[in-house]
């Protein structure tokens, strides 16, 4: 089974709206999980790899 993918657009929602430029700088951050592939449109990473980094640094945007 191939993983949930999310792109810049995706993470920026999922943290809330921010700016192209913050998830910039947030994705190129070395705490930030690897991109699960780089294709011409841009990076993609696992949804659940960003998520699991939501859960740790940004507990705030964590529903439930």
């Amino acid at each position: 089974m191939e993983p949930e993918l999310v792109g810049a657009h995706e993470i920026r929602v999922m943290l809330g709206g921010i700016s192209k430029q913050r998830v910039h700088v947030i994705t190129s951050h070395r705490n930030f999980p690897e991109p699960y592939q780089e294709l011409v449109m841009g990076k993609v990473w696992r949804k659940s790899d960003v998520e699991a980094w939501i859960r740790q640094h940004r507990p705030d945007l964590v529903e439930g």
